[in-house]
């Protein structure tokens, strides 16, 4: 049977892009389909222009600081408007770059939406169908949001970057790492930050020590955050003026507080929004942003005409090649729902064409991956938590927390923790947990080792760079527990 093409690939983000571009690059004649924007969740709505937010975020403390150290530096304000043109600029220009990337390396691309019709068809939504040898899908995931009446007044991660004005106050649904990233970004740029976490405490499945730093930092920086605290009614509020009873008195629940009687009945669309707490304080908020988890984009791609399974999520579940229930068909990156990073997810895709068009079956390698969180501080983290480790064999903890030169200088209370997780039967590094500025930089260097297998004896060989933050990791010679 001969077909239009060796692979059709369905998603434009990083890991179906890498895999279009590395197949055509063996002689494979590629095709992809992509229904909204060239980069996919990374470039276009997460990694790329939130770090870009986390930049502006961390001039806020800047003057000050420059005037500790003899800088006259006046305090300055953050002007959204001249900041979202250049940043929308730049996801314009990043997207050009992908185009091509693609267009260099001779891969077909359809600006529409594409779904399975068979094991080697795709109907394409402005008409017609294409055939494939192999199919591979890379359709990402999309934020969800909360089954609660008027849930829609909300926003999700992906409105944040297209504000109009940025709002004077913020409450935020969620503990996640996108929940808190966030939080600190708006509380950066002068907005009134309210978080709320169902749990006992933000960053669930990191390491305990760290993430409770974090937790404390993003409260001395002036977020209100609320643990065991989960929203259970929301509802367009009236105008300022229409505010009758304060209800609450924790001044970080936000903007005045008002009963449920004073709300105008009728939800109004972009105005104020009246929410109430399951520990029963109200507050109105300019804006609610739920972060409260991302499913795998997979609703109407015709999964079950073509026989390919998915899980309870709606996920697309996969071997450790990344082939579907249907041999001709292939998935990788979020709508596996494996491990949810970019990274992952263009290794994946290196791994599909190893297996696929190179003959040398490869698995990814989910197995000691470094990430990080860019709140402030932000958190590295490569390997088990103690928690973690201390289920599966005895460790010894090697920990600081200290004041870095650069913020004590200055007056700050900002704290660093440097951590190591250590195996006592083996010496071996099971993980290593970073709370600090420049966290995601450190982590990464620190992550070859641990993925090489370094003792604590090979750190404890490597000679310290003083004066930096990180020397702690060679440094610390006694254990602080053991368990």
């Amino acid at each position: 049977m001969s077909f239009d093409y060796d692979l059709f690939v369905i998603g434009g983000g990083s890991g179906g892009v890498r895999a279009a571009r590395v197949a055509a690059a063996e002689g494979a004649k590629v095709a992809l389909a992509e229904e909204y924007r060239m980069g996919g969740t990374c470039v276009i709505r997460g990694c790329v222009p939130k770090k870009l937010m986390v930049f502006a975020s961390g001039y806020r403390e800047m003057p000050g600081e420059a005037r500790a150290y003899g800088w006259d530096v006046p305090d300055g304000v953050f002007d959204w408007v001249p900041f979202r043109d250049k940043l929308h600029s730049e996801l314009d220009r990043l997207e050009q770059v992908y185009r091509g990337l693609l267009k260099g390396s001779e891969v077909e691309v359809f600006d529409t939406r594409a779904t399975l019709k068979d094991p080697h068809t795709v109907a394409l939504a402005d008409g017609g169908t294409k055939t494939a040898k192999h199919i591979l899908i890379a359709t990402g995931g999309h934020p969800v949001r909360p089954d609660l009446p008027n849930a829609e007044l909300g926003i999700t991660s992906n409105d944040i970057f297209n504000f109009e004005t940025l709002p004077k106050s913020i409450l935020i649904i969620g503990g996640g790492y996108i929940a808190c990233e966030f939080a600190c970004i708006l509380n950066g740029l002068g907005v009134e930050v309210t978080q709320f976490y169902r749990g006992a405490q933000v960053l669930r499945g990191f390491d305990d020590e760290a993430r409770g730093l974090v937790a404390e930092s993003m409260r001395e920086k002036g977020i209100g955050l609320h643990l065991g605290t989960n929203i259970v009614e929301m509802r367009a509020a009236a105008d300022a003026e229409n505010a009758t009873t304060l209800t609450g008195t924790d001044p970080a629940m936000g903007a005045p507080a008002q009963e449920a009687e004073a709300l105008t009945p009728k939800a109004r669309k972009g105005g104020p929004i009246w929410v109430k707490a399951t520990n029963g304080m109200t507050g109105v908020y300019d804006q609610v942003l739920f972060a409260t988890g991302r499913d795998p984009s997979t609703e109407g791609l015709g999964l079950e005409a073509a026989g390919v399974e998915t899980g309870r999520r709606g996920e697309i579940l996969v071997d450790a090649y990344s082939q579907t229930s249907v041999p001709s068909i292939y998935a990788i990156g979020d709508v596996t729902n494996r491990v949810q990073l970019t990274p992952v997810a263009i290794r994946e895709g290196m791994a599909f064409v190893e297996t696929v068009f190179k003959g040398n079956p490869t698995k990814p390698d989910h197995d000691l991956i470094p990430s990080a969180i860019f709140t402030q501080p932000e958190l590295g983290t490569i390997g088990m938590s103690e928690e973690e480790a201390r289920e599966q064999e005895p460790v010894d903890i090697y920990c600081t927390s200290f004041r870095a030169m650069r913020e004590a200088f200055a007056g700050k209370t900002d704290r660093v923790l440097m951590k190591l997780v250590v195996s006592k039967a083996t010496d071996k590094v099971l993980g290593c947990h970073i709370v600090a500025e420049h966290a995601g930089e450190m982590i990464q260097l620190a992550g070859i080792a641990v993925k090489m297998g370094a003792t604590k004896a090979d750190f404890d060989r490597v000679c310290a760079v003083h004066p930096t933050i990180s020397e702690e990791l060679v440094t610390m010679k006694s254990p602080v527990r053991s368990a």
